[in-house]
């Protein structure tokens, strides 16, 4: 026999030849190879069991994290629905601005959030409290909301507590107009918005918010 013979030569023969175990299928049977995880063989059948059996695991894993994800997309959905809902049945513009930011924090468990608007007819007090040019500067240039930990920042002083993470949502009545407010998410989790999270939820939060918001601006 020449010495051509290699594990590759083996694995070609077999693949050119599916009907080998048919035709001696005794080999499969009496066939012996390493168990996976034990110290001794067993049989090219058992062998193909565990890898089946792998698999089938596997496929469970996969399923069980499609199921979670399903599920937290569910609530979150009904946890949208629900702030959509309090925004639209608020009919005091007083109240308005807090049912936003109330609302967002007990439907989604956010340790904090705060609100400002400007250019809205609101008292020149609480959301409405004159805000520095530079922050209307900044609300301007954040085209996509900030997710991250600079704590430094201006809009983090409105929040009662230094937060471990916030998210900064500008609030403007369409896409590529000047922002007329900022909404401010805080968390004492560090990861709760980590500067490389995605956006896209908070980007619908923003859009909402500002919706609901753009009802009081003057006529």
């Amino acid at each position: 026999m020449p010495n051509s013979l290699t594990a590759q030569n083996v694995a070609k023969f077999l693949q050119e030849n599916p009907d080998f175990f048919a035709r001696h299928a005794e080999l499969f049977s009496t066939l012996e190879v390493p168990h996976p995880h034990q110290t001794h063989a067993i049989s090219l059948g058992e062998r193909q069991i565990l890898i089946l059996r792998e698999r089938v695991r596997e496929f469970e894993f996969r399923l069980a994290d499609l199921v979670r994800n399903a599920s937290f997309n569910d609530a979150t959905a009904r946890n949208l629905n629900d702030w959509c809902a309090r925004m639209l049945a608020e009919q005091s513009p007083i109240r308005l601005p807090g049912e936003v930011a109330l609302g967002l924090a007990e439907q989604f468990n956010l340790q904090e959030v705060a609100l400002r608007v400007w250019g809205l007819d609101l008292p020149p007090e609480g959301v409405g409290a004159p805000v520095d040019e530079s922050v209307h500067a900044y609300a301007n240039e954040l085209r996509t909301p900030y997710c991250g930990t600079d704590t430094e920042q201006a809009p983090a002083a409105w929040l009662n507590a230094k937060p471990a993470s916030l998210a900064i949502i500008p609030l403007r009545s369409a896409r590529g107009e000047s922002a007329f407010g900022l909404l401010v998410l805080g968390s004492d989790d560090a990861e709760r918005f980590s500067p490389d999270m995605g956006t896209d939820f908070l980007e619908t939060v923003g859009r909402l918010a500002s919706a609901a918001l753009s009802r009081l601006k003057p006529v």
